[in-house]
Order: structure tokens, then sequence, then C-alpha cells
């Protein structure tokens, strides 16, 4: 598909962006990935935030990557002031596969969204774009959300924490010594995880859970 030569993108490329079939939108968002329109910058951003299959979503992401920083990142910024959950989530993750630090302040704010697919998304683009020096601080505000979530979200956080590397390693030492045995045992398997990649998590969160509650490492 080729672009106009006026203002406006492809008017067939932006149709199929939207079009009732996932394989249509996969293809457009590829298209415009390879097209590398500028014009297309808004449209990409938009359908992020509704955008229901998966697939589509990382093509979108990586459509606006291929994008000049410089028009993506500003309208990314804006769109973690959405109240759309997705809209937050998928701008968070594209920030992070973008890497420009200048997100960072914005990103930040996002580390406790009260919705744990923003949280989420927040950890993985903060472990990303933390400035040089502060990822010890870094860790200390992710640490005070150990025990918050399902098996999923412990996990990522976890794998967040690990990969801050030893700047984690005193905040993990003091939430194992939480009065809450939730935040023990997940610190505890934080730190078995930071320690060896190749750790299973399951299994060592459902000990640390054990020896949290009941006292004994049996």
């Amino acid at each position: 598909m080729n672009t106009t030569n006026h203002g406006e993108p492809d008017a067939r490329l932006v149709d199929a962006l939207a079009g009732a079939d996932s394989s249509t939108r996969l293809r457009a968002a590829l298209s415009a990935g390879t097209l590398g329109d500028p014009r297309l910058a808004e449209r990409l951003v938009a359908r992020c935030a509704v955008e229901p299959d998966f697939f589509v979503r990382d093509m979108l992401t990586w459509a606006l990557c291929r994008l000049p920083a410089e028009i993506t990142v500003p309208r990314l910024l804006e769109e973690l002031g959405s109240d759309a959950t997705q809209a937050r989530s998928q701008a968070l993750h594209t920030l992070s596969k973008i890497g420009d630090r200048t997100a960072w302040p914005a990103v930040s704010t996002l580390l406790h969204d009260e919705h744990d697919e923003v949280a989420l998304s927040a950890w993985r683009a903060a472990v990303v774009l933390v400035p040089l020096g502060e990822e010890g601080a870094l860790a200390a505000d992710m640490a005070t959300a150990l025990g918050r979530g399902d098996y999923h979200m412990q996990l990522s956080l976890s794998r967040a924490l690990a990969a801050l590397g030893e700047a984690a390693a005193p905040v993990l030492v003091a939430a194992m010594a939480s009065p809450d045995p939730r935040v023990r045992a997940h610190a505890e398997a934080t730190e078995r995880l930071r320690r060896d990649p190749d750790s299973g998590f399951t299994l060592s969160l459902e000990r640390a859970k054990r020896v949290a509650v009941t006292g004994l490492d049996a």
C-alpha cells in the first residue's frame, strides 16, 4: 500500500487497521511498519488502545517503533493519562520497546496503578528506562508491591526486580523480614530467582509461603 501525496496517510491502510478480521488488521499493521510513514502515528497509537488481538497489538508496537521517536514518544506519553486501561498499558509497553529515557518521569508515576495490567507494564518499562544510578530507588519503590496480585503478576514483579540485579538485593532482604507473610514469601522467591534465573519460581514461591506461615522449612 502506498501513501498519498497529501497530508493524510493511505485511506485504505487506515481502514484496514480497523477491519473486522484480525488477519486484515495484522497485515495492515505490518504494512504500516514497512512503510514507516510518520502520518500513521496517530492512527497506530489510537488503535493500540482498542485492539483486542494480542498479535495485532504486538505488530502495532513494532510499527510504532519504526517511526521517529520524536513523533511517537510525545503521543505515547499522552496515552499514559488516558482513562482506558489498555491505552495506558500498551503505551507503556511500546515506550519500553522504543527505549527513550525521556519517558522515565511519566512511566514512574504508574508503578502503582490500580489496574494490575498497567502496573505490570509499568514495572517492565521502568526496568528498561530507569536512569543510571536510580536502580536502587526503583527497586525500593517496586518492592512495596510485593505480595500484590495473582501468580502471574507476582512472577512479573519478581522478574522486574531480578533484572535490577544487585540494586534489588538490600530491598529484598528487608522485605523478607516483613510482618506480612505474603510479602515475605514473595520477597524470598524473588531473591531466589534473582540469584538463579533458572530456578523454579512456582516451587520457590510455594515453599516460601509455607515457611512464612508455619515457620517450618520442610
